[in-house]
Parts: structure tokens; sequence; C-alpha cells
């Protein structure tokens, strides 16, 4: 079959910023859809496979919408409009998924939902008392939430911003290292400090934090307490058990708003245990001002192979839970 050709007239000024560093954007879609580009002036010519072209004829038209509404493209921006289109979902509008800008970082990047199921995830915030944010890494749901909660927090809409993690492991195996309590549950706080950083500055976070305005906190210190007028963060809770999850979410008081975190497919507690992660969206998905929000690899806003990685492990895990199942029949 012979080659089919199309133009696409784009503005002057959005070339660069579709076309990508080094053409990198043009040619992930050259790439995924089998097709070739020639770029004359401002004028695109598409040749290949009929179908394959009409296709990236959508994807280019799509991108063009992001950039001329402010965004800059990015290569995971092109590999999720183009996931799209070879699953061939309908009357899907890719600048959907682009929710409102939620901050600044320091260095002045705009944080801000990328895909569908992340602007759904923001919007869960917004709309609800407490939200479980499930998901395998790199799809956001720890960073957003804490550009939620800066947010929130400048506004004045919450007194302080306290986030916590369980420390699974320290007992015995942090109890040789040097240093006090804290200085032991660092490592695993880490993560939480970056993005605190990154979102609202060092100067920023160390004077909040001598303020007792920001609190990042083992999950254990939260025992005893009521958490009023404040954005609380509980990551990793894949890894609580039932009485440590129960015993968190009995903390949240008046004026105060949660999210809840985890990975499900990346547990460390030992085996057997239960997780708190697993209970609680059970028992809690049909209250009213409680939402589970689950994003997939589609959400993947990482570098593209982690993307790649994700699906990968997805069908080995599938496969190797239908093994099981068949042998135990």
């Amino acid at each position: 079959m012979s080659d089919f050709s199309l133009n696409i007239n784009i503005p002057a000024e959005h070339i660069d910023n579709i076309f990508g560093h080094f053409d990198k954007n043009i040619k992930a879609i050259e790439d995924g859809m089998n097709i070739s580009f020639i770029l004359r002036d401002d004028n695109i010519k598409l040749t290949g496979d009929k179908e394959h072209v009409e296709h990236a004829n959508i994807i280019v038209n799509e991108l063009l919408e992001l950039s001329k509404a402010g965004n800059i493209i990015t290569i995971q921006d092109v590999n999720y409009v183009m996931s799209i289109e070879q699953e061939k979902l309908e009357n899907h509008d890719v600048s959907e998924a682009r929710g409102e800008i939620i901050c600044h970082t320091t260095n002045g990047k705009p944080v801000a939902p990328k895909t569908l199921g992340q602007k759904k995830y923001v919007d869960a915030i917004t709309n609800n008392m407490i939200v479980f944010g499930v998901g395998p890494a790199g799809t956001g749901k720890t960073y957003l939430a804490m550009a939620k909660a800066i947010t929130a927090f400048k506004n004045e809409e919450v007194s302080r911003i306290i986030l916590t993690r369980p420390a699974i492991e320290a007992g015995e195996k942090l109890g040789f290292l040097p240093g006090d309590l804290q200085s032991k549950v660092d490592p695993y706080l880490r993560p939480l400090y970056d993005a605190l950083y990154q979102i609202m500055g060092a100067e920023a976070f160390q004077r909040n934090m001598e303020k007792g305005l920001i609190e990042v906190a083992p999950l254990a210190y939260m025992r005893g307490r009521t958490l009023d007028n404040a954005f609380i963060i509980l990551d990793e809770a894949q890894n609580t058990t039932p009485a440590q999850m129960k015993m968190f979410l009995t903390r949240i008081g008046f004026g105060s708003k949660a999210v809840i975190t985890g990975d499900q497919t990346q547990k460390d507690l030992p085996n057997g245990q239960k997780s708190g992660l697993d209970d609680a969206m059970k028992i809690l998905k049909n209250i009213e001002d409680i939402k589970v929000c689950t994003l997939d690899s589609k959400d993947v806003v990482r570098h593209p192979l982690v993307q790649k990685i994700v699906n990968a492990y997805e069908v080995y895990e599938k496969k190797a839970e239908n093994k099981s199942r068949r042998a135990k029949k």
C-alpha cells in the first residue's frame, strides 16, 4: 500500500516547543507511530500508513493545544498522548488532563497535574477531607499532595503541615546506628524533606519547622494526638499495620485534611502481616468525604523508562498470580 501524506500548519512560535530539544518529541512520535515528519517553515508533512498518520495528526494537534495553553511540552507529555491514541480512547482531549497550576517550585517551575489520573487525584484532594492515593512509583502521589499542602498552608487554609511515614525498621536494625531516634529515622523521611526543599525552599522550610508549623515525623509520633487545622500526609502507607492506620485516621481533627499515599505492590511488612492501607480502602470506600484514587502506569511522569518498567512488572505479576491460581486448582 502506498504511503499516505497529510500537512499540518503549526504557528512558528510553537514549533520549537512541540518538536522538543534536538527534536526528541517528534522523533518519539515517528518511532512510536512508524511515520516520518518533514518540516518546511510552519508546515509539517506527515507520511506513512494512513491510519498511523491520522493518529499522529491528532497527537500533534493535542500537543499544540497544550503549547497554546502555555505548557512546556515534555517527552512525558508526548508519551502520554501517544498512549491514549494507541489505545484508541474515544472523545478524550489530553488538554483536560492538565489541571490548574498548584504552585511553583523555588526555581519557578510550575507544579500541575500532567495526566487525567493526576487531575482526578488533585481534584479529589480539593473536594474531600480524606483521600487515598494509590499507584506505582513515579505517578506523583506524594509530590502533588505536598504541593497541595504547601499551597493550603500559604493561603492560610490550614495552620500547619504534618508529614509522616511508617519507619518499619526503627527497632533492631536501626538501633546500632549512631545518634538519637530522630537521626535514625531521618533516612526514611528523606524523600519528604527533598520535596519540601524543592517546592518551599530550604530556608522557608527550616524557619517554619523551627516554629512547629511544619512537622516531619515517624508515624509512631502521631499516637495520642489530635491534629486540628492541619494538612496531614501519610506516605508509604502500604507499610502500615491495620492498627497503625486506624490510629492515624482517628487523629484527624476539625479543619484538617489528610492524604494517604502508597503502592500496594511494594510492601515491606513481615510475611503474613496485613497492610493497613489495604484494609482501610475496603472498610472506608463508601463513606462520604473519603475518596480513593487509583493511579496506574499511564500516570507515570518520571523518565519514560520508568513507565516501561512499571508495565513489565504488572505483566509479570499478573502472570505469576494466574499461575498460582491454576496451581491451587
